[in-house]
């Protein structure tokens, strides 16, 4: 496929999204079954930012940020920008500029498979970012890409109009399709962590409620007293 510029992104139900974001990451990603977790490399260039929104793709060669700035002309108020390179690259794609250019249009942060400069800055800009790595590195702006392709990140493929969800705990991809399916699933799960944490301040342990002193049993583990413990091992 030669360089292009898709226009006209499908986008999942604004509040659904907004849903997901409430929810967060670890939630939304058991909910789903362990699925579109990007991995820990994607990790979050200031703590606290909790997010969700359409992803919005650019594909770049490395060291050359030329289709990030065609990336923001199509981002809309809401959407999440991703980032990668046609081969691994570390280098300092994204910093201040283009965060603010991204965040006078509205969108909700970036996803770099790449580096991200500039961090005091985009600190005080308040515009959250993840990304592999940290990188003073410059770039060039020479060479076309495309911007919303699929493409793969951390082993897993986005592709655009698909929901990222972005916090502390990492980034993840949950198809358009499966937007629904992730909010009635994420609802469903925190009534079901609600009920366990109420035992838990109660005194009840995990063992019982799990079911889990029966699993060990099942395993071969055995409770032995240390004078046992310590007879065994004599």
């Amino acid at each position: 496929m030669g360089p292009v510029v898709v226009t006209d992104v499908p986008r999942a139900a604004p509040g659904q999204i907004d849903e997901l974001a409430g929810f967060g990451v670890a939630t939304v990603h058991e909910a789903l079954g362990r699925t579109g977790f990007l991995g820990p490399r994607h990790r979050p260039l200031h703590r606290g930012p909790r997010i969700a929104g359409s992803a919005v793709t650019a594909l770049c060669w490395p060291g050359d940020n030329l289709m990030i700035h065609a990336a923001v002309e199509q981002c809309q108020a809401g959407d999440v920008l991703v980032v990668t390179t046609t081969s691994p690259c570390t280098d300092g794609l994204f910093g201040e500029l283009l965060a603010t250019s991204l965040k006078s249009r509205g969108v909700r942060g970036v996803v770099l498979d790449t580096g991200v400069r500039d961090v005091a800055e985009l600190a005080e800009l308040g515009f959250p970012v993840w990304s592999r790595a940290v990188s003073a590195q410059g770039t060039v702006k020479a060479t076309a890409g495309a911007v919303n392709v699929p493409v793969v990140v951390g082993g897993q493929t986005i592709r655009p109009g698909d929901v990222i969800v972005a916090d502390d705990d990492g980034v993840l991809c949950v198809p358009r399709g499966d937007v629904s399916r992730g909010v009635a699933a994420s609802k469903a799960r925190l009534a079901k962590e609600e009920q366990s944490r109420a035992a838990f301040r109660a005194g009840e342990l995990g063992l019982d409620r799990y079911s889990l002193r029966e699993k060990l049993a099942g395993l071969g583990v055995r409770y032995l007293t240390a004078e046992d413990y310590a007879r065994e091992q004599a």
